[in-house]
């Protein structure tokens, strides 16, 4: 239901585009005004997910390990998975955000043969999800050749080393065919596999639709349907310098691409994919697990009126001890001190 439901969607924004600008003209709408308002929701919506999770109280060290906690001093720590200081920390998270390394010692566990339960190596997903990130990101950083004139040296080099290859006397860029098949690879494993296909929702399937929308359309204009980059560019340094144009000549095809490039950043703050900015404030990766070295006291615990087992002991003596219950105390050197006094 969700797959189905999210490619309908999917589909309906695709040819919502080709109609709007093909049969309607509506080239301003899809090339100026619904990118500003992607990029204005995008930010807005960035900031405030972000300043509500900055604002979430988190009193106790909750930090996610797999290794040694740093106790005793003969005792060998586990400094990245078990890090205890703040520099530690950082680099603990730094192979998290630049490598998946959580997801590295990802493991499959099943049953064989019915009884007996196996953990396999499982490395097909990290390696996929290491592809899409920074496939993603390099696909990103060379898109700036688009926006900024003077085209800034390292954009340049970039897109160098990721168009080393020439196919039929043109660059041929690595990363946007990588971007794609790493995607469908998501997309399909989540297909096959009964367990993750149960779990999915359209919140799942959308975001890969749309990204394979935008990596379909991005090969379709550098490959097989020319179009003409001198408009497009004057399209997008006037939309980057906040003085919008739209030039004749600009395919349809581009229009389509925008468009689920805008969808794609108007829903990452409402989705799933703002763990992009989740991950730093995560308080199971960015605080050192050091709870054996200094305590760590709730900060808006207020006083609680207790009723301690004496206090209890000393109201209910007489029928606790009728009842043959065990007392710690009988109450034979109270009853004679009050009988003195």
């Amino acid at each position: 239901m969700g797959l189905n439901f999210s490619l309908l969607i999917v589909a309906a924004l695709i040819l919502a585009v080709f109609l709007g600008v093909e049969a309607l003209g509506l080239s301003f709408l899809f090339g100026v005004i619904i990118p500003y308002l992607a990029l204005a929701t995008f930010i807005i919506g960035f900031i405030l997910k972000v300043v509500k999770w900055a604002k979430a109280p988190v009193p106790f060290r909750i930090t996610t390990t797999s290794g040694q906690q740093k106790s005793l001093p003969w005792i060998k720590d586990n400094k990245i998975d078990n890090p205890a200081t703040t520099s530690w920390t950082m680099v603990r998270m730094a192979l998290e955000v630049l490598f998946f390394r959580s997801l590295f010692k990802n493991t499959k566990a099943e049953m064989v043969d019915g009884k007996k339960l196996t953990y396999q190596w499982e490395k097909w997903l990290w390696l996929a999800g290491l592809v899409f990130h920074w496939s993603f990101l390099i696909v990103v950083v060379r898109h700036l050749r688009l926006f900024l004139e003077p085209v800034p040296a390292f954009v340049t080099l970039i897109g160098k080393v990721d168009g080393f290859f020439m196919v039929d006397l043109q660059n041929f860029y690595i990363t946007g065919v990588l971007l794609l098949a790493a995607v469908t690879f998501l997309f399909i494993r989540r297909v096959l596999i009964p367990q993750v296909r149960y779990i999915s929702l359209a919140a799942d399937y959308f975001p890969l639709f749309v990204l394979m929308g935008i990596a379909t359309t991005g090969i379709l204009m550098k490959y097989f349907y020319r179009v003409d980059v001198v408009s497009i560019k004057e399209l997008t340094v006037g939309l980057f310098s906040f003085n919008p144009v739209i030039p004749e000549g600009v395919s349809v095809l581009f229009y389509i691409h925008l468009f689920l490039v805008c969808t794609l950043i108007s829903y990452l703050p409402f989705s799933k994919l703002m763990h992009m900015g989740g991950i730093f404030l995560s308080p199971t990766r960015n605080m050192p697990n050091n709870s054996r070295a200094e305590r760590h006291i709730n900060p808006w615990n207020y006083p609680v009126k207790v009723h301690t087992y004496a206090e209890y002991e000393d109201e209910f003596r007489d029928k606790m001890r009728a009842a043959g219950l065990p007392l710690d105390r009988d109450g034979a050197e109270d009853e004679a001190a009050a009988t003195k006094e």
